[in-house]
């Protein structure tokens, strides 16, 4: 049939509302007409007739995938008026080449409209005319900007491609005015258009966008319309069950013909949740663009309104108690390999695309003068800090908070909220574990007070020391008192509250604090080790309170004799401690990795010994020279060669590479040269024999021979 008689045709079925089958086919004959129409005009009817057609807009089920079909239906004619376009050209060149232009034959002729791309651009254009709505009008100009310029296709004369994309901005701006009275689908499908059309604007274009109406709307399209606010956590609640083992264990169990898993699968095939990528971008974009400060103050709002919902609804749910390391126990079968993988697939994507929002404002925040008021900064950066802990369930698993935009993210808002004492004050208050004896048993609670104990570790210097004490200190130490499994979060907890507590310990500020605590927190830490604390971070531990305890802080004045109680407290472990190696912990091994070494061996002996050779550079000027000898003579007791000589090279780093300042270098010289240290050290106080080489230290003389009498 002849393209014209076949238009006249198609004209009559747009007027009606067909069956599924039925408006397949007339979405596939449009396509067919708009690649072999070759009459401007006829392109342009058809484009005016397809945005007013019942066939179109009103079939029945009619929602935002059926609104892209028109994005679709355009950017496939388009991609074929340009492949069409292509081998015309090529066939002429071949024709030219041979010096004779045969006739085409007739099927030839009739496979396009002839139209250059040029030319059908704009007698499609032309029909997006006033009878239709300018959401409308976004998708057929997306769609026909896409086929010729997507995937760096250049096919458009550069003034009709500035044309083109100036003209998706205009109907862009012009259906975001209307968008509220045009309705939610008209909301969704202006995002999805933009969606699509966004990268191949310039970036002149791109900042013709009106971006103080085109935020919100992207949250409400992110958030509402690809999140539904989060509730689908809540249907998921009322189709997970608790089965009972025969031991009296049990496993949770949500299975894949559970509605609510079909549900969750739709939602994450839905255009809005599989694009959250990029329209993440795209609302970061409006939020750094925005021209009103108080559109992105209410787009944070927002976000937290968003996850307050999302959290609230994850609590209610019995998949919240199951720690994602030990998921294999805790869930059936069918749920660990079908259903569970799916919902964190989804709860990522959320994630994501909160914290690439979030990041936008946050950057936003240390630019813009209003934001920038001391006023308003404190209560942005708590924002943030909030949604980041409503969104952790999430990110703290399996390092999903381990990349760029997430710790931009965390560490701005600490710094800015760090610089206001009272801010810090109130956002450790509003989220404070409850006091009480038992520590909480529900895995979310104890996820969220990780995420607490995170930032209390950044706060002290801003706190007041009562406030330390009350915010840091004892939800700290409630923690350090535990006493029993130690699950991989339960792990992170207990090393969380050692920074924590080490953190208000190396503040000057709170010395008062710093000793009646110090004596209590070593007995914490010795009873912690090795079960329930690695080396390293035993060392770390140790090594920051007897700095703290040390001069020039002014404890060291006040209680002179406290930081050599402690090393006393040390070598009194170290003498009792087992001699076994111990298993590398994940740090070490992963440092070792890393760096292609192999693992040092420790024992909780050794790890012992290490820590009062760490301690030496911090001790008092009176005290470093016997300590020397201690730690000398202590190491020599660890019977293992192989677990002595990490020690021994460790003392020797100590006194070579610079920790130890002017003067304590000066005592650590005279004290290998002259006063028996390298004997100790090397030998256990035997005299070397004379021909054992020994370490010297840069810039030594070595010894003249003995003359003989």
């Amino acid at each position: 049939m002849p393209a014209d008689r076949l238009l006249n045709t198609l004209l009559q079925y747009y007027q009606d509302v067909h069956d599924e089958p039925k408006s397949e086919q007339i979405l596939g004959t449009t396509v067919h007409l708009l690649t072999h129409l070759g009459n401007p005009l006829n392109l342009g009817v058809l484009t005016s007739q397809l945005l007013t057609a019942p066939a179109i807009w009103q079939r029945p089920g009619f929602d935002l995938s059926h609104a892209l079909r028109v994005v679709s239906i355009y950017n496939s004619a388009a991609l074929r008026v340009r492949q069409d376009a292509a081998e015309a050209l090529e066939r002429k060149k071949n024709h030219n080449a041979a010096g004779f232009v045969p006739p085409l034959p007739s099927q030839e002729r009739e496979s396009g409209g002839g139209l250059k791309p040029d030319d059908w651009v704009r007698a499609v254009v032309k029909g997006a005319d006033d009878r239709s709505a300018r959401w409308q009008h976004l998708l057929v100009l997306t769609g026909v900007l896409v086929g010729f310029e997507g995937n760096d296709r250049r096919t458009l004369s550069r003034g009709l491609r500035s044309t083109l994309q100036q003209a998706v901005v205009v109907a862009a701006n012009l259906a975001l005015q209307s968008h509220a009275e045009d309705g939610p689908l008209a909301e969704a499908s202006i995002v999805m258009a933009l969606n699509y059309a966004f990268p191949l604007l310039s970036e002149h274009h791109q900042a013709q966008l009106d971006c103080d109406v085109l935020l919100p709307v992207m949250l409400w399209a992110m958030l509402r319309e690809g999140c539904g606010d989060g509730l689908f956590l809540q249907d998921i609640a009322r189709d997970v069950t608790q089965t009972v083992g025969g031991s009296g264990g049990g496993s949770c169990s949500w299975p894949q013909h559970a509605p609510s898993f079909a549900a969750l699968v739709e939602l994450d095939r839905r255009p809005v949740m599989s694009n959250m990528g990029p329209l993440a971008k795209m609302a970061a974009f409006a939020a750094t663009h925005a021209k009103d400060t108080n559109v992105v103050l209410q787009a944070q709002d927002d976000v937290v309104l968003f996850s307050h919902k999302l959290l609230d609804a994850w609590a209610r749910n019995r998949l919240s108690g199951v720690e994602f390391g030990l998921a294999s126990a805790a869930l059936s079968p069918d749920t660990l390999q079908a259903t569970w993988p799916v919902l964190w697939q989804v709860l990522r994507k959320i994630m994501f695309g909160v914290v690439a929002t979030l990041q936008a404002i946050v950057s936003r925040s240390l630019l813009d003068p209003r934001m920038l008021h001391e006023a308003v900064a404190p209560v942005v950066a708590a924002k943030s800090l909030q949604i980041l802990r409503n969104i952790y369930f999430i990110s703290s698993v399996n390092g999903n908070d381990a990349f760029q935009v997430y710790t931009f993210t965390y560490l701005t808002s600490l710094d800015v909220i760090c610089r206001s004492g009272a801010a810090c004050e109130k956002f450790l208050g509003d989220f404070r574990p409850t006091d009480g004896l038992a520590l909480p048993s529900a895995h979310l609670q104890r996820t969220l007070d990780l995420y607490y104990l995170n930032v209390a570790e950044h706060m002290p210097l801003s706190l007041t020391t009562e406030a330390a004490d009350a915010l840091v200190i004892k939800p700290a130490t409630a923690y350090l008192s535990f006493d029993g499994a130690m699950s991989p979060t339960m792990v992170q907890i207990f090393e969380s509250a050692h920074s924590a507590v080490l953190s208000v310990l190396s503040c000057p500020q709170h010395s008062a604090l710093t000793m009646q605590l110090a004596p209590f927190y070593i007995v914490k830490l010795f009873e912690s080790f090795p079960r329930r604390i690695s080396p390293r971070q035993f060392r770390v531990a140790f090594k920051t309170v007897i700095q703290m305890v040390s001069p020039p802080f002014p404890i060291a004045a006040q209680e002179p004799l406290l930081g050599e109680t402690l090393l006393e407290m040390l070598l009194a472990a170290a003498a009792a401690a087992p001699t076994t190696p111990l298993e590398p912990d994940e740090a070490t091994l992963a440092a070792s990795a890393e760096s292609g070494a192999e693992t040092t061996m420790q024992s909780a002996q050794s790890a012992l010994v290490l820590a009062l050779v760490d301690a030496l550079p911090f001790l008092p000027l009176p005290l470093v020279e016997e300590w020397m000898d201690v730690a000398a003579r202590t190491l020599n007791a660890i019977a293992d060669p192989r677990l002595r000589r990490p020690v021994r090279d460790r003392f020797w780093d100590i006194l070579i590479n610079g920790e130890m300042d002017v003067e304590r270098s000066a005592i650590g010289v005279a004290w290998w040269g002259t006063k028996g240290g390298r004997e100790l050290v090397l030998g256990g106080g035997r005299t070397a024999a004379p021909s054992e080489e020994l370490p010297m230290m840069s810039g030594a003389l070595m010894p003249p021979p003995e003359s003989k009498l």
